[in-house]
């Protein structure tokens, strides 16, 4: 495919982009700053897997350009009503229209709980971006953020890590590790992605073993013997 932005415009575009973010409401964890990371991502994972950046970089801006809580029933369709925004917005705003139904598929792929297939290599590096902030110390931080917000438990007494029951994330934050945040590596469908994916759940895996030994004393039976 011809580029029909060049990198100096895709930047003018990219301060349109945050501008119009800042502006939107969202939760803690979707916040412009989020926005700001996955593209950031992005275009990093673009770079090495040759996925067009005047797909990628408006995709990544706008891909919760509709806000829907994290808790509502139209969860499901936020990436598709994101999409559809997405591409009405930008013809609004002049962007190039070749471009839009890859960004649109972008967007609307790019969710978790929606399960849409990837079609395009520039899907794949959204999805990807977006599912890398989800880990690691940011991903841990948005976790436990949007967990306090939601007025959730941090975990449950009786079970902490769901050793014997199926996670609830909706009850307990600590459970959402384990209902979506631990399986997202093997959902990465770049290189560069998996790779990254794999330090970023190391962390989270070690934060959850450091939180079992807070829990239950281990840790000073451990400094004991040390």
């Amino acid at each position: 495919m011809r580029a029909c932005v060049s990198p100096d415009s895709l930047e003018q575009w990219e301060e349109r982009f945050a501008a119009w973010c800042s502006g939107q409401a969202a939760d803690t964890a979707h916040d412009v700053e989020h926005l700001r990371r996955v593209a950031t991502s992005a275009r990093s994972l673009a770079t090495m897997e040759g996925a067009e950046m005047e797909v990628v970089v408006p995709a990544a801006w706008l891909h919760d350009c509709v806000w829907v809580p994290k808790d509502s029933p139209d969860r499901g369709r936020a990436s598709s009503m994101s999409a559809e925004r997405a591409v009405r917005m930008l013809a609004d705003w002049g962007y190039p229209p070749s471009p839009l139904d890859a960004i649109a598929h972008a967007i609307e792929a790019h969710s978790f709980t929606a399960g849409i297939p990837v079609r395009t290599i520039e899907a794949a590096v959204v999805q990807d971006a977006d599912r890398l902030d989800a880990i690691g110390a940011v991903g841990l931080a948005r976790c436990l953020s949007l967990g306090g917000a939601l007025g959730r438990a941090l975990y449950d007494p009786g079970d902490p890590f769901c050793r014997e029951r199926a996670p609830d994330d909706a009850r307990f934050t600590v459970d959402h590790f384990y209902s979506k945040l631990l399986t997202l590596e093997a959902t990465m469908k770049t290189s560069a992605g998996r790779a990254e994916a794999a330090r970023r759940t190391a962390f989270l895996r070690e934060f959850l073993d450091r939180l079992r030994g807070e829990l239950t004393g281990a840790q000073y039976s451990q400094d004991e013997t040390a």
